[in-house]
């Protein structure tokens, strides 16, 4: 039979657009193909709706929109807001959501269960008008079986979220719907909902052993045989080890099966080499394959030791933390994978190895990609126990909730090789009572039940505190004592924790929480209001954090600290600010000088930074402190070629080596004993540059240059290439530029942005916390020369066109793709 050209044309278009449509939907189903990415295509409405959990609801005019989504980030920032500061003046409320779906006739026979990795807060959830449960806690993922309501055909279901309650939190903690929502749909015989439990008790460079633990629920009417297939496999997809296990469960019954796989020559999870390996479990019924499952693992062991700190793999670490709240900065609490990554990246970039999640579970996705980067944590449950903070938080629920919302924290999050920590509160104020003690207790225990391999702390602000100390009892039944701002009360001040480790040699100690090397907001310098003087505000802030990190450094007992935060974060403000600068990156993940500080000590790479910036008008002839963060051990400083000398830095300082007067490295001669150096210039335009030396060999430069006027735009991706499956971001620097493409770092212009093709603005900022303007619009005001303007691609492969434009600069454009 003879085919025309015409039909091969039109087959060929057809096959094309089913295979996209398949390509794009099937992304969002995990390899198991039982575990569905439900964020699509729901209903929102703001404000309560009578009877809006029932089926007759009309919700023809609801916004339609997809999941994550946080309605507080949307609304308008308002000095009257219920939640005050501490939500950043945002709005809260009440919001439904809806979605219509529909459920095939053969499904009828499955097991279907709706699980929510966060909803903020106090959620309700019905499906066909029949109520499923109340979940309170924001934090927490939880799930409902929803088989016996289901019918063949349209189902709906209705989510009530209440935030009215104000204030909840100390922190901006968003609105709705916030973290992902998955459809599990499987065989009456399937893993357990959290089920799969994986530990490697012996590890070395020669061999390891992996134990599982898996949970098989049958809710078959009769009992099942079956075996289940445990398959190991190396991050190329290369089988290394299997096992077989037989079972027989009886009808509407649980059982937990034991494996054990042992491999020669594992590839460690490190934070150099974060090796992970994929766990595929199958379980087989009447030679069928019902149910699989994969886990993500890393084989590597973790002590603690009471006088030499940590140990990964046998290997000495020091725990370089940050702190971090759960906001993405411009996109609220609803933050895309993306946007994690990029953050985590420049955290990597400055050196840290360690994150605590204060003070809350994270997302899922968020411990993923510690897996992948190598980062270490400590997974944090409550901010309040007993005792509350703030009027309708946590402590409202705690007795009735404590233990589910911790266990649901350890079951879902105990085979990352990323945790190393478990810590059960912030800042409790119970630590100060007898009753508090006995609380600690309970949690650590149920910590020790679901997982005996990583010991627990919890954050004490309260240790040695006048009007009322943490008591003893309390701190002896941490594994590990979490100290925040050991440097708060009299002689800690200088002599940190060496006071309770001359008291309690026993303890394990780690600072959980202590200030930053933050500056002021970024970029922003003061030399004074008066112009016929000089009174820096930019050359002291740094001391405090400097003289702890030496005594972190040098002490190896001290497991590692925590900084109060790694990246700016929304809430716990003041107005007019709507967020905090504690952190050495501002809200959009723009170092400060503070990252500098933290990267010359936690980095080898030859690095210099300079500040304040060289635009001081008005200043000719005063004298202006010029700072240097560096790793070299000599920099010297020019001024529009002029030398001004070179100062030396030296930490930890070299004893003799070998014998008297001998030395491993050459001698440095410090002349200072901070971890930053200075000059005092008298201000003239041009350029100051710095030379930094290694051992007498010039290893890097840097320079500051004064600038002229705002001329141009700039903008630059952390990546031209959004992937459809991960929902993909691009966070775009946009730069105000002089003719001679330098920054401009006073510059404040209105930047305006237009968007074409497949993808659109999501966020838009700046990192000045006292800026009002939304962050959903498609302009945005610079602060010190930069803004921020973060684009995600649509469900369809294509290019993606950002321009944007201010009045009397020269406009940038800039080009993404989307697949």
């Amino acid at each position: 039979m003879k085919v025309s050209t015409k039909f091969y044309t039109i087959f060929f278009v057809l096959f094309l657009l089913i295979f996209v449509n398949i390509q794009v939907n099937a992304s969002y189903i995990d390899k198991n193909n039982k575990r569905i990415l439900f964020d699509f295509n729901w209903k929102f409405q703001l404000g309560d709706v009578q009877n809006a959990e029932t089926n007759e609801v009309n919700d023809d005019n609801w916004r339609d929109l997809d999941l994550p989504h946080d309605w507080s980030i949307e609304g308008e920032i308002s000095e009257d807001a219920p939640a005050g500061g501490n939500g950043g003046y945002f709005p809260t409320g009440i919001g439904w959501y809806r979605k219509h779906f529909d459920i095939i006739k053969e499904d009828l026979n499955k097991i279907i269960w709706i699980e929510f990795d966060g909803v903020y807060m106090n959620s309700d959830v019905w499906i066909n008008g029949n109520h499923l449960g109340n979940y309170p806690f924001g934090y927490s993922s939880f799930y409902y079986d929803i088989t016996p309501y289901l019918k063949a055909g349209e189902n709906i279901i209705a989510v009530k979220v209440d935030n009215s309650q104000q204030p909840n939190s100390r922190w901006y903690s968003g609105s709705g719907i916030y973290r992902n929502v998955w459809l599990i749909k499987q065989d009456p015989l399937h893993i357990a909902h959290w089920g799969v439990y994986v530990t490697t008790p012996e590890v070395s460079k020669e061999s390891a052993v992996i134990e599982i633990k898996t949970k098989i629920d049958n809710e078959n009417k009769s009992l099942q045989n079956g075996k289940l297939r445990s398959v190991l496999l190396d991050s190329k997809g290369n089988q290394v080890a299997k096992n077989e296990i037989g079972f027989s469960i009886d009808s509407e019954k649980t059982q937990e099966l034991n494996q054990q796989i042992k491999i020669n020559s594992p590839s460690l999870w490190s934070v150099n080499s974060p090796t992970l390996y994929k766990l595929h479990q199958t379980i087989v019924n009447e030679n069928n394959e019902v149910d699989s499952q994969t886990t993500i693992i890393g084989i590597r062991k973790i002590e603690y030791d009471v006088n030499k700190g940590f140990f990964l793999n046998d290997e000495h670490i020091k725990m370089n933390g940050v702190c971090l709240h759960h906001d993405g900065g411009s996109v609220g609490a609803a933050v895309p994978i993306g946007i994690w990554k990029y953050r985590l990246e420049k955290l990597k970039k400055m050196g840290c190895n360690a994150i605590r999640t204060s003070h809350n579970p994270p997302a899922p996705e968020f411990l993923d990609l510690c897996d992948e980067m190598g980062f270490l944590v400590m997974d944090e449950s409550f901010d309040e126990w007993k005792i509350g903070k703030r009027k309708y938080a946590y402590n409202m629920y705690f007795d009735e909730w404590n233990k589910t919302d911790l266990i649901a924290m350890l079951h879902r999050d105990r085979n990352h090789p990323s945790i190393v920590l478990w810590s059960v509160g912030n800042e409790i104020p119970d630590q100060k009572t007898e009753e508090g003690a006995k609380t600690l207790k309970a949690l650590t225990d149920i910590c020790h039940e679901e997982d005996p391999t990583r010991p627990v702390t919890s954050a004490c602000d309260n240790i040695a505190a006048d009007g009322g100390a943490t008591t003893l009892e309390f701190l002896n039944a941490l594994d590990i004592v979490g100290y925040n701002y050991v440097d708060r009360w009299h002689e800690r001040q200088e002599l940190y924790f060496s006071i309770d480790r001359h008291e309690h040699p026993n303890w394990k100690m780690i600072g959980t929480e202590n200030g930053s090397n933050h500056g002021n907001n970024r970029g922003s310098y003061s030399l004074g209001d008066d112009l016929n003087s000089v009174k820096p505000d930019y050359n002291y802030n740094m001391i405090n954090s400097e003289q702890l990190w030496k005594f972190v450094k040098i002490h190896d007992y001290v497991i590692g600290d925590f900084m109060w935060t790694g990246i700016d974060y929304l809430g716990e403000s003041r107005w007019p600010g709507i967020s905090r600068s504690f952190a050495p990156l501002d809200l959009c993940g723009f170092p400060k000088d503070g990252f500098y500080f933290y990267q010359s000590q936690w980095t080898a790479e030859p690095m210099l930074h300079l500040f304040p910036h060289w635009n001081w008008e008005g200043r000719e002839g005063q004298i202006i402190p010029v700072l240097c963060y560096t790793n070299c051990n000599e920099v010297e400083l020019f001024v529009n070629g002029k030398s001004y000398g070179e100062k030396r830095i030296e930490f930890p300082r070299q004893g003799h080596s070998g014998a008297w007067n001998k030395f491993d490295n050459p001698v440095v001669n410090p002349t200072t004993a901070d971890l930053h150096l200075q000059w005092d210039i008298p201000y003239s335009p041009g350029t100051l540059k710095a030379v930094g030396k290694v051992n007498g060999k010039i290893v890097s430069t840097f320079e500051i240059k004064t600038t002229g006027n705002p001329s141009k735009l700039k903008l630059l991706p952390d990546s031209d290439t959004l992937l459809i499956d991960e929902r993909g971001v691009a966070n775009v620097r946009v730069e105000i530029l002089d003719s001679q493409g330098n920054i401009v770092p006073t510059a404040d212009n209105l930047v305006t942005f237009l968007i074409e093709g497949e993808g659109k603005i999501i966020g838009v900022g700046n990192g000045d916390p006292n800026d009002h303007m939304s962050f959903k619009l498609s302009e945005r005001k610079a602060f010190n020369g930069l803004c921020q303007v973060v684009i995600q691609s649509t469900q369809k492969s294509g290019k993606i066109k950002l321009t944007a434009k201010s009045n009397k600069l020269k406009e940038a454009h800039l080009d993404l793709y989307s697949h």
